[in-house]
């Protein structure tokens, strides 16, 4: 998406967030508690509101039989290439595992989700929806026809396991954006006075603050990786004196004993 972002983006940004009567609407209603459909969210506001590309169909189930098969996330008209494209989006969060004797795995914070498994998934079988007979009928339906081009926009983080650092796979991108991970015993070991306990939405960007973090929420997210075996991710915060605000400089997952 950045190679098709106006010159004047960043000023579109600044003054939606100066005045909120210029912001989409979009961006003014209470954010959902899952990330994935917030960032659906926001993906729309590039395209319509940054991009002005037309949005020909979004989240469209695929139904064979009465059955849902897939869906489609965006089918939208690129103006600047002028052709219809298919993307598939997700923002993802892996953390790096070393396994003996064989390539690492990057699991995601519930050890379910992984990076390898995911990238196949959309480079195999998301991506490749509209080539599928099921999904002719409900296109033509739509008014769409011709060669449609296939898109894959995935960012996150790769968190690696303390100061190790693992090779990627070589689908990965090496400006990825990236952050370390921990056992909460190994937290509860660490000076965790900079830290800041990040809630979803606030994963997808670094976090930054006007107040010096505290560290008692920090105790209680910890009791609850230790208890509930729930993993959490912290923002590792500095001050920038010139601007006399708290920036993130790092960001760490703490997961529990038994992961994963």
């Amino acid at each position: 998406p950045a190679d098709y972002l106006p010159k004047d983006y960043i000023h579109v940004l600044r003054a939606w967030d100066q005045n909120l009567e210029l912001a989409p609407p979009l961006l003014l209603e209470p954010p959902q508690k899952r990330l994935g459909f917030y960032f659906e969210r926001l993906y729309q506001v590039l395209l319509e509101n940054l991009l002005g590309w037309n949005i020909l169909l979004k989240n469209q189930q695929i139904h064979v039989d009465g059955r849902t098969i897939g869906e489609l996330d965006f089918v939208v008209h690129n103006p600047i290439e002028n052709r219809i494209e298919h993307h598939e989006i997700a923002i993802k969060y892996y953390l790096g595992v070393p396994k003996p004797d064989q390539e690492a795995l990057w699991y995601g914070p519930n050890a379910i989700d992984r990076l390898d498994l995911k990238t196949h998934s959309m480079l195999h079988n998301q991506s490749q929806r509209t080539q599928h007979p099921q999904t002719a009928n409900l296109l033509k339906a739509s008014g769409i026809s011709g060669v449609i081009t296939p898109r894959i926009f995935m960012p996150g983080y790769l968190f690696q396991p303390g100061s190790q650092q693992m090779p990627t796979p070589g689908y990965v991108p090496e400006n990825h954006l990236w952050g370390t991970w921990m056992y909460v015993s190994e937290a509860q070991l660490t000076d965790t006075s900079g830290w800041v306990k990040l809630n979803k939405p606030h994963w997808i960007g670094p976090w930054v603050q006007s107040t010096p973090p505290r560290h008692e929420p920090i105790e209680d997210a910890l009791e609850l990786v230790r208890n509930r075996n729930i993993p959490q991710l912290f923002s590792v915060l500095r001050q920038d004196l010139g601007e006399g605000i708290w920036k993130e400089a790092d960001r760490v997952f703490v997961v529990p004993a038994n992961w994963p």
